[in-house]
C-alpha cells in the first residue's frame, strides 16, 4: 500500500481528492490537512509514502511544505496539485524538492499514476510546463520575494520591515531590486507580475 497525506485547504476539494485515491486499491489515505502547518506536523507523524500538497494554503505554502518535508523527512515523496499553470512555480517546487508537479484539471487517474510513479522514485511532471520551466529564470532572491509578497498584500515598508525583523531601509532596498529586476513602474505592478509568472 502506499501511504498518502493529502493538504489541501478547501474542504471540498480535499473530500472529493481523498474519495478518489481511496478507490484506488493500492493507495491508503492516511492524514488530510487543511493548511501547511497543520500538513508538516501530520506528515512528522505518519511518515507517509507520498505528501500531496496544494500550493496557496494558510500558515505555510506548499512550497514551504515540499522543502521542509524533504529537510526533515526524506523518505516522504513530495508532489504538488495546483491549478497554477506557471513554469515560475514548478521550477520553485522542483527547487524545494517536489517530485511531481500536477494541474487540478487533470484526470484522476494521471494523478494515481503519478503518485506510483512518485513513490517509485521517478517523477511526474505537467509535460507542458516542463518545457516552459526552462525559459525565463527566476531573477527574485527570497528576501525580495517575501519582501514582495508582503507589499503585494499591501502591507507598507515598516510594517514589512516589523514583520520580518529588518530595518525599513533594508526592506525598501529588497523592494526597490526587485522592482528593477521586473522592470516594473512600483511595488505593486512588480508584485502583480512576479505572481503572473510564478515567482510569489
Amino acid at each position: 500500500m502506499i501511504r498518502v497525506v493529502i493538504a489541501e485547504d478547501q474542504a471540498m476539494v480535499l473530500g472529493a481528492l481523498a474519495a478518489l485515491l481511496e478507490l484506488e486499491g493500492d493507495l491508503n489515505v492516511v492524514a488530510q490537512a487543511r493548511d501547511g502547518a497543520e500538513a508538516l506536523t501530520l506528515v512528522r507523524r505518519e511518515r507517509p509514502d507520498v505528501l500531496l500538497t496544494d500550493i496557496e494554503m494558510p500558515k505555510m505554502t506548499g512550497l514551504e511544505l515540499a522543502a521542509e518535508t524533504t529537510r526533515t523527512v526524506p523518505g516522504t515523496r513530495v508532489v504538488i496539485l495546483t491549478t497554477f499553470a506557471r513554469s515560475g512555480y514548478l521550477r520553485r517546487a522542483l527547487d524545494a524538492g517536489a517530485s511531481g508537479y500536477l494541474l487540478k484539471d487533470a484526470p484522476a487517474s494521471e494523478l494515481a499514476a503519478a503518485l506510483r510513479r512518485v513513490q517509485a522514485g521517478g517523477r511526474a511532471v505537467d509535460p507542458e510546463l516542463a518545457a516552459e520551466a526552462w525559459g525565463e529564470p527566476d531573477p527574485l532572491s527570497e528576501r525580495e520575494r517575501v519582501c514582495l509578497r508582503l507589499a503585494g498584500q499591501g502591507q507598507t515598508s515598516p510594517e514589512i520591515a516589523a514583520e520580518l525583523g529588518l530595518s525599513v531601509g533594508t526592506v525598501r532596498n529588497y523592494l526597490s531590486e526587485a522592482i528593477g529586476k521586473l522592470g516594473a513602474g512600483n511595488r505593486v505592478e512588480a508584485a502583480r507580475l512576479a505572481r503572473e509568472r510564478g515567482w510569489l
